[in-house]
Parts: structure tokens; sequence; C-alpha cells
């Protein structure tokens, strides 16, 4: 690694000596279209929170590729940015922009994959890190790199970069901020897992409801989703049981992502249990005590709400302090067995039930040791003594878990909320949760669908974050914001066999799922196509002709998804495989035949878009057994990265 400068000084009041290069072409500052909307962020104005652009140092690395890194921070913002420009003659014109909320400032957080995918796709890469708040800071790194980039290249002023935005998950309310509310900063962009403004807590919420209305039967429902299964999860739910699928599915919970009970149980709940507190600070108290809300309700459903509620107040033992006397841990006198695992609360009280205030830590039940955290109020810390007591709850984690139900958005839909005169069936909170925490996660971006770039929307069936239809219900706000322009400029590719990890696939899951990011890099570059080259991509996702760009296989064993055999006897497995139209050829089939997700490359021979394979084994020990076939697509087998994977799977049971 070479340093080529150090920190640029200041050469003029509040502009660096890079921002001061582009002033004259940046005299007017960005405002918002309506009174108290989101700014509107052009290419030719200032946004007056990131005016202020250091660049600290240039380095130039070696790894993943041989490229310059540029480097430096927005004064006064905390937020930091990271340009990595390959050579000139890897250079294409174009920069590609993961943008997402919580960033790591450091530079290895742009992780080499994308690094090597970027520069392969001939595009240099952005990015802003920190805490952000939203598309301006985004848009302000991508406005600041095209003018980096134009000096470092050597570029003439006419020549215009073309700008690509991506993210996922809560990235994605960011990348939907960036193209509603911006005009010149990028071209395309890819949201992927889509969150929408109710997404937040509703989802986890509801979720989480169900699983604990349908613990019990989890096994049932599983097998029933299973390959080779009934098909029919409700054949054995009691009333109960069957009204919260029910209603879980029509929130938008994808039936067959039941398969694997697991992550939809608490997920991350307890962690936005902490957001519902800050906004809505009355509804724990409301639901446990007010008509109308589950906590009260005279129900099967009521009564396992309220069995699930923990409660418990142990006495303070001991206390452990540092040489300052600030305490560190308490030790308790006695814990209960059956402490719940998530969404604990802890407040400490007098010896007479007077509540002091509220503690943040972790309890070892086994040790009965709570170690205190960072975070804790000093009057609070300073109260702390013998004989006073911690009392340990999940009130507020779990009235959270039917939060949904008070939240019914204004905008039509979620009929099964509503009365036969459109009205609300349950109480509701006066306030919105998720369309706050939307619109602060993207900057202020409002979901309107009017979109100022292209965009091809990338989203998964089995994705119990984000559901599926919510992608859906945006692409119908663009379709209504564009109208006869909306196929020129919108694309949504559906996703089967894949959650929500854009990251790697934690390898208990790779059994039954497919890793998607082949699939978004092949969107990018199908976005620059489109913009550039006026090339259309292949159409969206169609549930009765085909899907997006995915390949489609079909595994089977006799012509069915099950069969049973004895031990030692040879299974035979034929498969047919096809690539949707222009969407590129088979270039590997494998094998899992034990169902573990550790799979056999099959030999597949020359790239074709079509193909029936066979394959045998045989299975020396009884037992079920889900074995899977897994195909690998792309759109040219001579180009690196943008694999498209899929699978399938049927059940052989061995006696």
């Amino acid at each position: 690694m070479k340093s080529f400068s150090s920190l640029f000084y200041f050469l003029l009041p509040g502009i660096s000596f890079l921002a001061a290069l582009v002033a004259p072409r940046q005299s007017a500052e960005c405002v918002a279209v309506t009174n108290g909307g989101p700014l509107q962020v052009k290419a030719d104005c200032i946004d007056p929170l990131y005016a202020s652009a250091v660049i600290e140092s240039e380095t130039d690395q070696t790894s993943p590729s041989a490229h310059r890194l540029v480097s430096g921070y927005f004064n006064g913002t905390g937020l930091t940015f990271n340009i990595y420009l390959p050579p000139k003659k890897q250079f294409g014109n174009r920069f590609f922009q993961w943008v997402y909320l919580l960033q790591s400032d450091d530079t290895n957080s742009v992780v080499p994959e994308t690094v090597a995918f970027c520069f392969n796709s001939k595009a240099y890469v952005v990015q802003v890190t920190g805490t952000t708040s939203g598309y301006r800071a985004d848009a302000a790194g991508a406005k600041l790199s095209r003018t980096i980039a134009a000096k470092y290249y050597n570029l003439p002023s006419t020549r215009h970069i073309y700008g690509y935005v991506y993210g996922g998950s809560g990235g994605s309310l960011v990348t939907v901020g960036a193209v509603e509310n911006t005009k010149g900063v990028w071209e395309g962009a890819v949201p992927i897992v889509q969150a929408v403004p109710i997404s937040i807590p509703n989802n986890n919420a509801a979720r989480a409801l169900a699983a604990l209305a349908l613990r019990n039967q989890s096994a049932s429902i599983e097998d029933a989703l299973l390959p080779g299964g009934s098909g029919d999860p409700y054949s054995r739910l009691n009333r109960v049981q069957r009204a919260a699928l029910l209603e879980a599915t029509k929130f938008g919970i994808a039936l067959q992502a039941w398969q694997d009970f697991r992550p939809l149980e608490t997920g991350t709940l307890a962690a936005l249990t902490g957001v519902v507190k800050g906004i809505d600070p009355t509804y724990q108290t409301d639901f446990w005590t007010k008509q109308g809300y589950l906590g009260t309700e005279v129900s099967e459903l009521g009564d396992i709400i309220r069995a699930a509620k923990f409660e418990y107040s142990a006495i303070i033992q001991k206390v452990v302090r540092d040489p300052q006397n600030n305490p560190l841990s308490l030790t308790l006198e006695a814990v209960p067995a059956n402490l719940p695992t998530a969404g604990l609360d802890y407040n400490l009280y007098s010896s007479d039930d007077h509540l002091i205030g509220s503690l943040r830590g972790a309890l070892d039940s086994s040790s009965r040791i709570f170690t205190l955290a960072a975070g804790n109020s000093n009057a609070t810390l300073s109260a702390i003594a013998n004989g006073l007591k911690l009392r340990i709850d999940n009130r507020w984690f779990i009235a959270v878990h039917a939060y949904y139900r008070y939240q019914v958005p204004s905008r039509a839909g979620f009929d099964q909320f509503r009365n036969s005169n459109g009205q609300p069936i349950y109480p509701q909170r006066p306030i919105e949760v998720g369309p706050i925490v939307a619109s602060g996660s993207s900057g202020g971006g409002t979901n309107t669908g009017t979109i100022n770039t292209k965009v091809i929307q990338v989203d998964n069936l089995f994705d119990v974050d984000a559901y599926p239809w919510h992608a859906d219900w945006y692409k119908s706000q663009v379709q209504a914001s564009l109208g006869s322009r909306f196929n020129d400029n919108h694309r949504i590719w559906y996703n089967d066999h894949s959650n929500h990890f854009f990251e790697q696939l934690p390898k208990e899951q790779t059994n039954c799922l497919v890793q998607y990011t082949g699939v978004y890099h092949q969107a990018l570059r199908d976005l620059v196509d489109w913009v550039e080259n006026g090339k259309a991509p292949p159409p969206s996702t169609r549930y009765t002709i085909g899907w997006g760009v995915q390949p489609v296989a079909q595994l089977r064993v006799g012509g069915k998804d099950r069969v049973t055999v004895r031990a030692g006897k040879t299974v035979m497995f034929e498969a047919k495989i096809e690539v949707p139209p222009g969407a590129g050829k088979i270039v590997k089939v494998e094998w899992d035949f034990n169902g573990t997700g550790d799979f056999v490359d099959a030999g597949f021979g020359s790239p074709r878009d079509k193909a029936s394979i066979t394959g045998k084994f045989s299975y020396q020990k009884p037992g079920t057994y889900f074995a899977g076939l897994r195909v690998t697509s792309k759109r040219d087998p001579k180009l690196a990265f943008a694999d498209i994977m899929n699978m399938d799977r049927v059940r052989i049971v061995v006696m």
C-alpha cells in the first residue's frame, strides 16, 4: 500500500479544496419540493449538511486487485467516505454504490468480493459510512465521487459518469428515498428484499404472534410444507391455530416460509421493542389493561399471550463495585428456571416496591449474576444497594407481538382488520410507528412511487422479514405514478428458494435455500445496458409463465416428489431445468442426496438453456432425507460474477 497524499486543508470558509473545484457549478442550495417534505437533491445543487468534504488520504491498494482508494469525511457530520477507483483501462464510465443505514467506517466493510464485482463490471465503488440520515449523505458521496473520478481519470468536463445505487433490507428504504428524492445523481437503482412504510415493527410482530400460537404444531406444519408433504399445514391445527396461521398469511408471510419454523419466531422483535417504547410509551400499559386489546381479550389466543408473560422480582444479595465505587454487577438471591431468553426488561425497585429506575444489562441465570451494561442513568446506579429488588419482566416484548393489529394503515388494504364499514376492528394507536421508522431511515422518503431513475426490484419468496407482497405493493405505487412510462422504467424479479440474507447463507440453510447475490449483480449489469445502451432487461416475474431471471428446476423420483424405499436400494432421480428466455444459460448442476447442504458437482456439460439430467444414489441407513438439486445459470458464461441459482428437493423415506 502506497500513500499519495495527506489531508487536504480548507481553502475557503466551509468548503474543502475538492469542493472548491466544483463550487462554480453548484451555486443553489437544495430545497424540498413540498413544504415540510424531503429535500430534493439535484446534480447541480448543494445540500447544506454535506457542503464541506475533506480528503484525508489517497492510497494505492493491491487487494482484491490494483486500485486507488480515496478516503475522507464530510465535515461536522461524523460520516466518512471511501471511493475505490480501478485502473483507467477497467473504468467503464460508471460507479456502483451500496447503501445501508449503519455501514462500518472501516474501509474493509466493503468486502473484497463487492469491489471485485464492481471492477469486473467496469465500475468504481462509492461507500458512505457511519450512521447515515438516509439518501442525502449517499447523494453527497455520489456527487463528490464524480469530481474525484473525473480528476483521477483526467476526464473532459463534458463527460458524464453514470451512477447506480443499490441496497437491501433497511438499505432498500435508503435506495427508494434516493430514487424518489434526487435527480441527476443516479441513473439506476436496485432495491433488494424491500422494506415499506409498514414493515417495522409489524412484520416481525406478526410472525412472532403466529409462532407463539403455533409453537406446539411446528413439526406438523413443517412436515406438511416440506417436499413430499401434504401441502395443507392447516389439517392438524385447532380453530385458534388455524386462525393464527391464516392471519399471518393474509398479513404477508409466505406460507412456504413455514417449512423452517425457527426464523419465524422472535427474530429481531426484541430489539425493535425499544423503538415502540420510544415512540408509543403508553402502549404496553394499554395492552394489558384496556378492553379491545389482546392482553385483556377473553379468548384462547388471549390466554396464550397472557401465559407467555413473565414477571419476577429478585432480591439483590450482593453488589460488586469497581475501585471508584461504581456498581459492576448484582448477585441475586434466586432466579427462576423458566427465565425467557429474549425480550427481558430490568427495573430497580425499593424494598417496598417503589420504582427507582430501569437498568440495562445481562442476566446469567446459572450464576444469578446481573452484569450492568453501559448507558444506565447515574441516579439509578447510585441507588443500587443490597436488599433492593430487581424486577424482571417481558411485558413490553409480549405486548409488541400484537402491535400490528393496532397499526392498521389509513391507506386501502388490510381488510382482515376492518369491519364491513371499512373501520378497524381493534383499537388504533394514535401514531403509526412504521412510517416514522421508514421515513427516518430513508432520510424522509415517502414511498410515493415517483421514481426518477430506472429500477429493478429484487425480492424473495421465502423472505419472512421483507414480505414478497410488500414489494408488489411498491410496484403498484410506481405503476400508478409513471402510468404509460412504467414498463420503460421498472422491473421486479422474485427469487424462489431465497430468504432475507443478502450476505452469505448460514450453513444450516444451504440445504433448502440458495444465495441470490448473483441476481442483484445481474440486475445492476442489466441496468447498465438499459440506461447506457437502451437494451431492456428481461421482463418482471410472472407467476404463470416464468420466474424473472432465475432458472427453474423440477426434481422428481419416479415422477413424484416423495418416495419410500428400502435401505440399500438405488434411487433414480430425474430433473428438468430451464432458463427463462433471454436470461442466460445453465452452467452448473449440483446434487445433495443426503440433504445436508453439501452439494457435489454433477459434471454438467456445455452451457445451454434447457436440460434433462438424471442421477442415482443408494441410502444405507433408514431415515428421512430431503435430496436436493441446485442449478446455476449465467447471462454470459464467460464473465465472472452474476451466478443465478435455484433449487428443488424431494423427500426420500428409507425403511
